[in-house]
């Protein structure tokens, strides 16, 4: 893998020497290896919340919005070549933006750094015993996460024979060749298995716990399409975490509570202003009078356009169009609201924790497992999932009765455009149902940016030219020789 993958743990000191042949006989004396760095359980957590701070999941919420059809240009589009479906392997857009190689096997890095160094980590306390299967277990999660985040970036639809990445066990840097999906698969799930043995239900929602890695399961196993599985995995969520009320949703969306949430991604102000890659930030004259900031993208009509904006709570918690916009002569003024943080001209203007797993995709995770295991209407079924998620959304919801599997998965797949928009899901479940990418005139900048078609070649990233040369053995995505 690239050699920047691996770059941890190390610090030389700087020593002056007389000549270059002396430099060859002289033994460092202040290097800090793996074995001095991990040498205690409490070391190998730091190194865990090493591996957490360089974890996250905001490029892939960037990512599936503007790949699909969730946002439009704002203020200004300058040839926006991602949002058109234009990169190749050397695109500085993919490698500047998109890397998710680079971020992943990071992660992935350290963690394997743990599990080579906290089997004979000295505890310092008696409590440092169960520290040490907490952070292996929190190791094992975020190793399994990442992995299936490649897998979403740079393969096709799960084929036990199609072709994987590399499922990285151990520090290294030797070249390799991509997997099978198969082998892939079995070594993350192995991953997931012993996590859950390892965590408990912690009430702390900033680092993995027992539930986390259960949704984490009934996701991946929603993507190879374990039916079984995913009813198995999501109901054991939903009886963990209800769905919010209508009175707690927006409470979600503020931090004001941690509803349907068993992990999420603590973020501030220092940590990133997630917000500000929809809109910028409202700054004040001299005279205390807020500016309309650069609005970089807007929700999309067909998305904008989808809800019922008088009933739907989701609405006017993910969306408003902003008085204080409206009067500006060519400022776009329906502006998305979802990450707005402590509001205009505030310090944590734009700031928000990034939820990871909620409710209410396990709702939709088993609605769509449920319907592809035809149980489509009645009690426990893709009808009852649907009804029970739009009642708790929308004020005098009424039921809707499912007649058939392609019916229920349409209305599931509306809803989840809906529900969870803007949260890093919409390209990708466009690409593992093989539809296409469908704008509307309006939201797309030029007719050929209207359609991505079905099961196109650019569902998939490119292997980044930096990474074919860090590791000539990594095959090349179809489409991008």
């Amino acid at each position: 893998m690239k050699l920047n993958f691996f770059k941890i743990l190390a610090l030389a000191s700087v020593v002056s020497f007389s000549s270059c042949s002396n430099l060859l006989d002289i033994k460092e004396t202040d290097f800090l290896g793996g074995d001095v760095a991990l040498k205690t359980v409490k070391n190998n957590e730091s190194l865990l919340i090493g591996a957490y701070a360089a974890f996250g999941t905001e490029m892939g919420i960037q990512m599936n919005a503007i790949f699909s059809d969730e946002v439009k240009s704002g203020d200004s589009y300058l040839a926006n070549t991602l949002h058109e479906w234009r990169y190749s392997p050397d695109d500085i857009g993919i490698r500047d933006s998109y890397m998710a190689i680079d971020q992943y096997y990071r992660v992935i890095d350290r963690t394997n750094r743990i599990f080579k160094a906290l089997p004979d980590a000295t505890a310092s306390t008696p409590a440092d015993e169960d520290l040490r299967k907490q952070v292996r277990g929190e190791a094992l999660f975020l190793r399994a996460f990442s992995h299936f985040e490649l897998f979403r970036y740079y393969c096709k639809n799960y084929d036990p024979a199609g072709l994987g990445m590399i499922y990285m066990t151990e520090p290294s840097l030797e070249a390799k060749e991509r997997e099978k999906m198969d082998t892939y698969f079995q070594k993350m799930l192995a991953d997931i298995a012993e996590a859950k043995t390892l965590l408990t239900n912690s009430t702390d929602k900033f680092r993995a716990n027992k539930l986390a890695v259960v949704a984490l399961h009934a996701r991946v196993a929603l993507y190879m399409k374990n039916w079984k599985d995913a009813i198995t995995y999501s109901t054991e969520y939903i009886n963990a975490f209800p769905l919010a009320t209508k009175e707690e949703f927006p409470g979600i969306w503020t931090d004001a509570n941690s509803a349907e949430q068993a992990f999420k991604l603590k973020r501030t102000a220092a940590t990133g202003r997630f917000g500000s890659f929809f809109r910028g930030v409202f700054t004040k004259n001299a005279a205390g009078v807020l500016q309309a900031p650069l609005i970089t993208w807007m929700p999309s009509d067909k998305l904008w356009n989808a809800y019922d904006q008088t009933n739907d709570v989701r609405f006017a918690s993910y969306y408003i169009d902003e008085p204080l916009l409206q009067p500006v002569a060519g400022k776009p003024s329906k502006i998305v609201n979802k990450y707005h943080g402590t509001g205009y001209g505030t310090t944590d203007e734009n700031v928000n924790d990034i939820k990871v797993f909620r409710t209410a995709e396990m709702y939709l995770i088993r609605a769509e497992a449920r319907a592809e295991d035809n149980a489509i209407s009645g009690a426990n079924s893709a009808e009852s999932d649907l009804n029970a998620l739009r009642a708790a959304r929308i004020t005098g919801y009424t039921n809707v009765t499912l007649a058939s599997k392609d019916q229920a998965i349409t209305q599931i797949l509306q809803e989840r455009f809906k529900e969870l928009s803007l949260e890093g899901h919409r390209f990708w479940d466009l690409k593992r149902r093989g539809l296409p990418v469908q704008r509307l005139a309006t939201d797309a900048p030029t007719p050929t940016a209207a359609t991505l078609p079905a099961n196109d070649f650019r569902f998939l990233l490119p292997i980044p030219n930096a990474e074919k040369l860090a590791n000539p053995l990594i095959q090349q995505n179809e489409g991008y020789n």
